[in-house]
């Protein structure tokens, strides 16, 4: 690999990672004023509200960069950075189209991402913690919980693709795919995608960020770029998962004519899972934290070991 190869890899993933999480963001605004009808988000700029992205930026940019008087300022200070890395990380082990498409090949891609992925949870307990603030630690430590409840059946989920496939590796994944794998990965497709959305906090399992109980969790202190950093890092979650379920459960980049689009295919597959997201934001309302853990080790670990078991069964009897 020369290095005018690793640089185009590299400019990608950048490209990539910045741009796909802003455009998920602008998604949410259209999806979420066209399904409750809310005509804030259809004026900025004209035609459509397009320019509501960029009037969300002015916004954080004006706003004062605020650190409490009893905070540690360097944790503080620290978090939204340690919450947003791990993702561009992940990206680079992602495949985005046929030939090759990945920043970095991995032989052990999905314990990979899914290792980096558990990283992103310091961030939130580094902000709640150093914030001096009883409501954000208050948020942090039930984003601990329900982070660690939901890796069981993450990982469960994922395996029983890695059985399916003879490898571990994301490329290695796509390479085996077939397309009968679908109907009998259904459960695990569920359980992945749920059990990410859980570790996004997205709703319905935005219980430790809820306002009407702990303000913002463990975001509350922040304000102007900090706080972007959070919602840009919610947002590239929202893509990696989607990607994530898209590789493993889709098929990623096949489809129709795939040797020249197959680029087009992963980023339909991820726009079309980002919209189920959102859509879950208006459609579903919130569980109590409570029902969260309840739901994760009495409905999705069972699946997903059912899963598992399903898979190596079909497996043995092909083989």
């Amino acid at each position: 690999m020369d290095v005018l190869d690793v640089a185009v890899r590299v400019a990608a993933v950048f490209v990539a990672f910045l741009l796909l999480p802003l455009l998920v963001g602008q998604l949410e605004h259209k999806v979420m004023a066209h399904m409750q009808g809310r005509v804030g988000p259809m004026h900025a700029g004209g035609f459509h509200g397009w320019a509501q992205l960029v009037a969300d930026g002015v916004k954080f940019v004006q706003k004062e960069d605020t650190v409490p008087e009893g905070a540690d300022r360097r944790v503080f200070q620290l978090a939204p950075a340690l919450a947003l890395i791990p993702y561009l990380i992940v990206v680079v082990a992602i495949p985005l189209g046929p030939g090759g498409a990945v920043g970095q090949v991995v032989d052990a891609g999905i314990f990979f991402v899914l290792a980096v992925l558990g990283v992103g949870i310091l961030g939130s307990l580094m902000g709640g913690w150093a914030s001096a603030n009883k409501y954000s630690l208050l948020g942090a430590l039930r984003t601990a919980a329900q982070l660690m409840a939901y890796e069981l059946p993450l990982l469960l989920a994922a395996a029983s693709v890695a059985m399916a496939a003879g490898t571990l590796s994301l490329t290695g994944i796509l390479a085996a795919f077939e397309w009968w794998w679908i109907p009998w990965q259904l459960i695990g497709a569920f359980v992945f995608f749920t059990a990410g959305l859980a570790e996004l906090q997205r709703p319905p399992f935005d219980a430790p960020i809820a306002p009407e109980e702990i303000i913002f969790g463990a975001y509350t202190e922040y304000s102007g770029l900090r706080f972007a950093f959070f919602l840009l890092a919610e947002y590239a979650g929202i893509v990696v998962i989607s990607a994530l379920t898209a590789v493993l459960f889709l098929g990623g980049w096949h489809g129709p004519f795939s040797d020249t689009l197959g680029w087009l295919w992963m980023l339909l597959k991820t726009a079309a899972l980002s919209f189920v997201v959102i859509w879950a934001r208006v459609a579903w309302p919130r569980l109590r934290a409570d029902q969260i853990q309840s739901f994760a080790w009495t409905v999705l670990v069972p699946l997903a070991l059912a899963q598992l078991a399903l898979t190596g069964v079909i497996t043995v009897v092909i083989s």
